[in-house]
């Protein structure tokens, strides 16, 4: 059982809390609760890091063998399209021209869907901010209920 005195509140085995004291209590529980979300952010963008440091090298060497696939899938098309202009002076300007048309078209889908993907998705850790929501959640009926 729980009274409440003038200087604090004595509890069933006669001892005394001051306000000052559950205040200090308050106070620790909130720094705690407050480092353990930070450290949450911090495991999660370090795994974000540790994966960038494998992926992004991984990615710049195929990505340097797009390119250059590209370019003489390119090249390829160029002397094909340009062979059904035999004959005609500009055959191989119309031929660059018409690849590059194509290019251009696939390149603009190709930007509509990146675009699409990265509106749907968040750049923020989402299991941090999920177990936030449900902090903030547990916080306001706590409140409720002492209220």
């Amino acid at each position: 059982m729980i009274e409440t005195t003038t200087g604090g509140t004595r509890y069933r085995n006669g001892h005394e809390r001051s306000l000052a004291s559950i205040i200090a209590e308050m106070k620790e529980e909130l720094k705690e609760f407050i480092n353990t979300r930070v450290q949450m952010v911090k495991a999660e963008l370090e795994e974000t890091k540790n994966a960038a440091k494998i992926a992004l090298p991984l990615m710049l060497v195929a990505l340097a063998l797009f390119a250059t696939a590209f370019l003489l899938l390119t090249t390829a098309a160029v002397v094909l399209v340009g062979f059904a202009f035999a004959g005609n002076p500009l055959a191989w300007f119309y031929a660059a021209v018409i690849v590059g048309f194509v290019w251009v078209c696939l390149g603009g889908i190709c930007v509509f869907f990146a675009y699409n993907a990265f509106r749907s998705h968040s750049i923020f850790p989402k299991h941090t901010i999920e177990v936030l929501k449900a902090d903030k959640l547990m916080l306001q009926a706590e409140v409720r209920s002492h209220s």
